[in-house]
């Protein structure tokens, strides 16, 4: 049911005066002081002050500018970013799947390929998604050479898209991070991108393993500390991806059947700075919330094998539930720093309100509308019952999701890159502006959430990125699923 106009209008003018509140007594008092003072006291005040003076407190104010500006941090900013965009023989529709499972019953049973067809039509995935070439094969090639195969054809294939698109050359480059989960051979994959492109011999490299899908805006938390303390005009590049190849689960455990189901091969690759020069948006928060102390939360994503020996990620059935939480703790740290002093205050007097009704009456506590702090939401696309949780627990409309619904469709669960293949859908459609403020969500293993905020500086000049051949299309009808996937 729509608001009524009058009560749209009311919460309009709240916001106004709340977030404005300081302005407005502001002007106020200067108001009330000109009305005050005659024009003939203000002049002969002005006229007793000396010249000298006047200087000295020009200088003063001067410095201090200067002061405040050296102490505080950095600012960082996102000069360019870069998908990989799958070629169409990658594709993996679900008759193909259907098809390579039925022609391999050595390795799952006939049960096990019902349960995961069903899962996948009602997963919220497309026919449009992609798997590495290891996966094509039956029985799939999960040989160490097929691993580095998909590697170098995903994050070279982003790489180069960054560079192509900024004027950033390799050699400008002084700190890489790359970050992949699972597959982590000798040499990393940052020894990989330093011999491709032919990186400085000083420039400072990290491999981040093992964090799962949230590992991309852990990286830009990580980055972000380094620029801050950095020399100005210092680069950052960053790499964000999952490799398949090695991983595809032969088992029968539905738990460990999921992300067979759900992942699909992708990478992006971020170029960031500390310098204003070239960038297309700045970072303003950054915050991490790590949920490993409860034995619930460590285990909800978890490598191990099965009781007949094959290696798998289990999945847990609560992992939707289990990312809500970690948002709401994510939340309670991230919210104060981003959200207006109007939805700040009706937050404390909910609380207010619940302690000193404790015991008489149940209060529910406000939820803050973080539509008033952010145009765009992009949220980890790890599965169609992570984002209706995140949604339901933001109070987000279907449009505010739909960028990573839609990328879930076209592209699937790309681990820590999605992220950006959402901002690329964002900017596809011609919705991002000058000034608007991005919030990314990410869920990964351990388990964490992390929350990253940026601000547009300079939308891009084109839609040519990974929805370039099929931004036409979208955004797309999705079928109704059933309320729990987990039932079947």
């Amino acid at each position: 049911m729509s608001t009524p106009l009058h009560v749209k209008l009311l919460k309009t003018v709240y916001r106004v005066v709340v977030d404005n509140l300081f302005a407005i007594l502001a002007v106020g008092a200067a108001a009330a002081v000109v009305q005050r003072a005659s024009p003939a006291t203000a002049l002969a005040l002005a006229r007793a002050i000396r010249p000298v003076h006047w200087l000295l407190a020009l200088l003063g104010a001067a410095a201090g500018a200067k002061l405040w500006r050296m102490g505080r941090p950095k600012d960082v900013y996102l000069v360019e970013y870069g998908c990989f965009r799958p070629k169409p023989w990658y594709r993996a529709p679900f008759a193909t799947c259907l098809e390579h499972a039925h022609l391999m019953p050595y390795l799952v049973d006939e049960e096990s390929v019902s349960f995961a067809i069903r899962l996948l039509a009602r997963s919220g995935l497309g026919e449009e998604t992609c798997v590495p070439d290891a996966y094509h094969y039956m029985p799939p090639d999960r040989s160490l050479k097929a691993s580095r195969d998909e590697t170098e054809l995903v994050i070279f294939s982003a790489v180069d898209e960054v560079f192509a698109r900024s004027t950033v050359r390799p050699e400008e480059i002084d700190v890489l991070i790359v970050n992949c989960s699972i597959f982590t051979p000798t040499p990393v994959f940052a020894d990989m991108v330093v011999n491709r492109y032919k990186l400085r011999a000083d420039v400072r490299n990290v491999n981040l393993s093992g964090m799962g899908c949230s590992a991309g805006l852990v990286s830009v938390g990580l980055a972000k500390n380094l620029l801050q303390v950095a020399p100005p005009g210092t680069h950052v590049l960053i790499v964000s991806t999952e490799i398949l190849s090695s991983q595809y689960y032969v088992g029968t455990e539905r738990a460990m059947l999921l992300p067979n189901c759900l992942f699909r091969m992708g990478a992006a690759a971020m170029i960031l700075s500390n310098s204003p020069e070239r960038a297309r948006f700045r970072l303003t928060r950054a915050v991490r919330t790590v949920t490993a102390a409860r034995d619930a939360d460590y285990r909800c994503v978890f490598q191990e094998e099965d009781d007949k020996g094959n290696t798998g990620i289990r999945l847990s059935k609560d992992l939707a539930t289990t990312a809500g939480h970690a948002l709401k703790s994510n939340i309670a740290a991230f919210g104060p720093l981003v959200l207006p002093a109007s939805e700040q205050l009706l937050v404390a007097l909910s609380f207010l309100k619940r302690k000193l009704l404790r015991g008489r009456a149940k209060v529910r506590l406000y939820r803050p509308d973080f539509r008033t702090a952010f145009e765009h939401i992009c949220i980890h696309a790890g599965g169609r019952g992570v984002i209706d949780e995140v949604q339901r627990g933001l109070g987000l409309s279907d449009e505010d999701v739909e960028a990573s619904r839609m990328t879930l469709h076209r592209f699937g669960n790309t681990s820590s890159s999605s992220v950006l293949y959402e901002l690329a859908y964002l900017e596809a459609k011609g919705t991002m502006k000058k000034g608007d403020r991005v919030w990314m969500i990410s869920f990964g293993a351990g388990f964490d959430c992390n929350s990253v905020a940026w601000e547009c500086v300079k939308p891009a000049a084109d839609a040519d990125g990974p929805w370039a051949d099929c931004i036409h299309r979208y955004p797309v009808q999705l079928p109704e699923t059933a309320k729990d996937m987990s039932d079947s």
